[in-house]
């Protein structure tokens, strides 16, 4: 169980990697992008920090025990 959530904390932490090189190499190629596009992108890299956080809560607690 320990592997699975450290291997899935790993996948939530590259996606929010990846969701925000998107979102700067779009504003930065565009001048300044399409901002409905940058604020969609924002809002995936905030819910895939809290999934990230959350992951990892979960690991230390059970870790704990």
């Amino acid at each position: 169980m320990k592997t699975f959530l450290t291997i899935l904390i790993l996948v939530a932490m590259l996606a929010v990697l990846g969701v925000l090189f998107v979102g700067l190499f779009g504003v930065a190629r565009s001048g300044g992008g399409n901002p409905a596009r940058s604020n969609k992108l924002m809002r995936w890299r905030v819910v895939l920090q809290a999934v990230a956080l959350a992951l990892l809560g979960l690991l230390m607690l059970i870790q704990r025990h």
